[in-house]
């Protein structure tokens, strides 16, 4: 694990459309460096050298690599908002298909690379901007979720508040687990049980 006393603030926030696009191939060029060369060989110079920057242009932006992850890691989980949820059939009898879509919608977050996901959950350390964007996506999707349910016939659950905050725990672990630390289980088998579980619940 990285030494925690390491900065993992990054130095600087782009304001202007170059440097924007300078930070987003360095940080382009370390999932791929960390993804092909793992995270303790993933070094800064590599990521440079991929990125096709200079290292002192890199450490402009970055103080280091666990800095660089943080980032990846708040990328990482802005990406994972659930834009399907207005689309949804509310009407009696879609619980199952409603739950199935939410189950869907965290599975597909975490398909793409899960060597990266891997390293991001035993190495990544968490900064301030990584801490509020936790806080904040976790808030925006319980609400998402107890606002889905709380518009539903067929949930009966005593306390949707606690239910929502459940939900949203249950689906993310399980899918960041098997995503990043596969097991045997097919996707699908988990996908499916997930499912199965919460729409029992949710019945009541």
């Amino acid at each position: 694990m990285p030494s925690a006393s390491r900065p993992v603030e990054p130095r600087r926030k782009p304001r202007q459309v170059r440097a924007e696009l300078t930070r987003d191939r360095i940080l382009t060029a370390a999932a791929h460096v960390f993804t092909e060369h793992g995270y303790a060989a993933g070094t800064t110079n590599r990521i440079a050298e991929q990125a096709r920057v200079s290292i002192g242009s890199l450490y402009q932006y970055f103080p280091n690599k666990d800095a660089i992850l943080a980032e990846l890691m708040v990328r990482h989980i802005d990406r994972g908002a659930w834009h399907q949820a207005d689309e949804l059939d509310l009407s009696p009898g879609t619980l199952e298909a409603v739950v199935r879509a939410l189950v869907r919608d965290a599975v597909d977050n975490h398909r793409d690379d899960p060597r990266l996901l891997r390293i991001m959950l035993e190495e990544g350390q968490v900064s301030t901007e990584l801490r509020e964007t936790i806080v904040r996506h976790g808030e925006r999707r319980v609400a998402e979720v107890r606002d889905l349910f709380a518009r539903h016939p067929d949930v009966r659950v005593r306390d949707l508040d606690a239910a929502a905050e459940l939900i949203v725990f249950t689906v993310e672990i399980n899918t960041h687990r098997l995503a990043a630390f596969p097991q045997g289980l097919a996707i699908e088998t988990v996908e499916s049980e997930l499912v199965d579980m919460v729409t029992r619940y949710l019945r009541g």
